[in-house]
């Protein structure tokens, strides 16, 4: 199993502003989890849970 971490806040500060730099809308939640990568972890979890049931 590969280790999974949150991003440090200054990577999703450095994230946040390169998006607003672009003058558009945030993205959907969704897509921000995905390009964070916070879907690995969500997916990690499950995962555990499953061996431990």
């Amino acid at each position: 199993m590969y280790p999974c971490q949150r991003p440090r806040k200054e990577q999703v500060r450095e994230w946040l502003q390169n998006e607003v730099a672009q003058h558009r809308p945030p993205p959907a939640l969704i897509e921000i989890r995905r390009q964070l990568g916070w879907g690995w972890i969500e997916m990690e979890r499950e995962e555990r849970q499953r061996e431990g049931q």
